[in-house]
């Protein structure tokens, strides 16, 4: 009890406002996105139907080397993150090391927030972790894509499918794997947006809040509401 107290004093009330804000608005916002989702299509469920629509004409290609192709495109996306998101967070385990000289150059930029060593440890932490939970999104859509290449690569030829239920048997399947993959790396990319609003916390709790929300409108604007959706539909 003593010790939660301990940790409860360690940052001002306003910080802890604005830090479960911005867990809480992570949270809730992916969940919110994946419901509504089924009553308003998002970027990823419209490009998901897409996906499926790929997969059911691949079944009619005699030679698939296109299919393969853009497999091997879609995964080069979150395989440059996932090397760039290694390299952040070796920067931010190497500030991490040297927190009394990183704590005392952040302190000198205009507006920033005066805090102590420990404090903004905590906040070099929160910044690793969110880019660690990054690295493991985009790493696990490489792997999936993988498994999608897999699964056009082990369709039978065109001309040996026996029915067209069978077709769309195979495009449920591999459409949903290429789905999947495409959830993963959205993930990853949104995990990059809330950093940003992450970073804003080292000039003061209420940027922090706004920047938390901001990302949230456009989080929303973008998956929703965008011309992309609209062309998409």
């Amino acid at each position: 009890m003593e010790t939660a107290l301990t940790l409860f004093r360690l940052l001002p009330w306003i910080d802890w406002v604005a830090l479960s804000f911005y867990l809480a608005g992570w949270a809730g916002y992916a969940s919110f996105a994946k419901r509504r989702s089924t009553l308003r299509p998002s970027v990823l469920a419209s490009t998901n139907r897409i996906r499926r629509q790929w997969m059911l004409q691949a079944t009619h290609r005699e030679v698939r080397v296109v299919d393969g192709v853009v497999i091997q495109n879609l995964s080069t996306s979150p395989s440059f993150f996932a090397s760039t998101t290694i390299l952040i967070i070796g920067g931010l385990l190497a500030v991490l090391g040297t927190g009394d000289k990183a704590s005392e150059l952040v302190t000198e930029l205009p507006f920033a927030a005066r805090t102590s060593v420990l404090v903004f440890d905590l906040k070099l932490v929160l910044l690793t972790a969110i880019f660690i939970y990054a690295f493991f999104r985009f790493t696990w859509s490489l792997r999936q894509y993988s498994f999608g290449a897999l699964l056009v690569g082990s369709a039978p030829p065109h001309d040996r499918i026996e029915s067209d239920a069978e077709r769309e048997q195979f495009a449920d399947r591999a459409g949903r794997v290429m789905g999947l993959a495409a959830e993963s790396f959205n993930d990853g990319l949104r995990a990059y947006y809330f950093a940003f609003a992450a970073v804003a916390w080292f000039f003061s709790p209420w940027t922090f809040l706004a920047a938390t929300a901001g990302v949230l409108v456009i989080l929303y604007r973008r998956e929703f509401r965008s011309e992309v959706v609209e062309a998409l539909r």
